[in-house]
């Protein structure tokens, strides 16, 4: 007996206008954003199931490409598997060379879209279909993808959640709405998050608290849920979130009895010992080493917000000093003076030094070694964005401090870039000044992770 999950009235639309094209011939290209977790790979699979078997007679391919093949590929392979046994074809289907599916005489085929993979020479007859299309390189796609269903005029789908402005996805949706416009036959499907929420109420309220963890200017949420492309770079904080970041506690220059402190470090490259005035006057492009300090209040977490509040309560920062000079100062400040309970370093580059120093000395359950990569970079970005949307970052009350004074002009000149495979990238630009009271400031929420282990809610002293 057939245990295919129902599918909503909009996944119905789709599916009707996809078989539509396949069984009269008419090689239609679709464009489908479905708000993230909407249900477009439930679509996809039971799109496979149902023409797996209307062709187990006469045969022929389906191909399914996605920007990886592990995890997307498995993942779609996993599902179309579940999907098979649940409309009571277990036993009936069987795999071949590793991502090959086959029902009788026809065949889904799952293959790679990475820029290193060989697809040329597979044949879509049925179906073509390209899962998180804004992902996938649009040369890979014309190349190698388009062609395989040539001679066969295949209908395509690309399924996706819109990034840039110049994805493979937001190209086909645009070229799709023109030819909408031009006779009328439906191309794109566009269901955003409200769309998908009015159907299934536990959706509605994942994706308020998620609006509400990472705030609607967010770029995941903007693109994820609103669906909504993003277009080229600019401030990485708009003048709101700037405002939202200032706070009205006073700085400290020591802790405060029964507080949670934890701290970020981002490391400069060494130079000459004993310049710290005089070499940021000199060189005014170098960065310094710079330690940021958080407090964290537990007070107002819940089961929608369960991350603390963070105020920064201070600043120490050191120019040209060697790395050697760094270590007993490092150490006073993080353990002796703060006592922080956790510390990310960033150990990128020479910082790694220190940072396996600081691991040694602190321990491995208080520091934890950040080394900056595309994707770790992305994910602090998106981070620091959530945190101070949320209003849960606070900067310490004006001081008139050269600290204070050079967090805000990093603040007010970083600049935020959107790049491939929906990541994203943050700086100053070096001709504008330094980022390194920036990076400390994004270490430090990753360092705001910390749990206290506290008996009845209450915070350790």
């Amino acid at each position: 007996m057939s245990k295919l999950l129902a599918l909503r009235p909009y996944q119905v639309e789709i599916g009707r206008a996809v078989l539509d094209s396949v069984l009269h011939h008419k090689g239609l290209t679709f464009s489908v954003e479905i708000a993230r977790q909407g249900g477009k790979n439930e679509l996809s699979a039971q799109l496979e199931v149902l023409l797996l078997t209307l062709f187990t007679v006469k045969g022929g391919n389906l191909v399914k490409g996605a920007p990886t093949f592990d995890p997307q590929v498995r993942i779609s392979m996993a599902r179309l598997k579940e999907r098979l046994n649940d409309a009571g074809m277990a036993g009936l289907w069987s795999t071949e060379a590793g991502h090959i599916l086959g029902l009788g005489r026809g065949r889904q085929m799952f293959l790679s879209a990475e820029p290193s993979t060989n697809v040329v020479g597979a044949t879509a007859h049925i179906l073509l279909e390209m899962d998180e299309a804004q992902d996938v390189d649009r040369e890979k796609f014309y190349r190698e993808f388009r062609p395989m269903g040539a001679s066969t005029n295949v209908t395509t789908v690309l399924y996706g959640t819109p990034w840039k402005g110049d994805t493979l996805l937001e190209e086909v949706k645009q070229a799709n709405l023109e030819m909408e416009r031009a006779d009328g036959i439906k191309r794109h499907f566009h269901l955003d998050w409200e769309e998908v929420a009015r159907y299934n109420p536990l959706y509605r309220a994942y994706v308020e608290g998620e609006r509400q963890r990472l705030g609607e200017s967010h770029p995941l949420f903007r693109t994820q849920y609103l669906l909504e492309p993003l277009h080229g770079g600019g401030g990485l904080f708009s003048p709101q979130q700037r405002a939202q970041m200032q706070g009205d506690h006073s700085r400290r220059s020591s802790p405060e009895q029964g507080k949670v402190y934890v701290a970020a470090v981002d490391i400069a490259g060494e130079a000459e010992e004993g310049k710290d005035e005089a070499l940021r006057i000199a060189q005014p492009q170098r960065d310094s080493t710079v330690v940021t300090i958080g407090e964290l209040d537990f007070s107002h977490c819940d089961q929608l917000m369960p991350e603390p509040a963070i105020r920064i309560v201070e600043h120490c920062w050191w120019t040209g000093q060697s790395h050697a000079s760094l270590f007993p100062r490092l150490v006073d400040v993080l353990r002796g003076l703060w006592r922080c309970r956790r510390v990310v370093v960033d150990a990128t580059g020479l910082g790694q030094g220190i940072a396996s120093f600081l691991e040694k000395t602190l321990g491995r359950a208080v520091v934890e070694p950040f080394t900056f990569t595309v994707q770790s970079k992305s994910r602090l970005a998106f981070d620091l964005l959530a945190t101070v949307n949320s209003g849960r970052l606070k900067m310490y009350a004006r001081d008139g401090s050269p600290e204070f004074q050079e967090l805000w002009s990093q603040v007010e000149k970083a600049q935020g870039y959107f790049r491939a495979n929906q990541t994203m990238s943050f700086h100053v630009p070096p001709a504008m000044g330094h980022d390194d009271f920036l990076m400390s400031l994004a270490l430090l929420v990753r360092a705001a992770a910390y749990q206290p282990r506290a008996a009845r809610g209450r915070v350790p002293a």
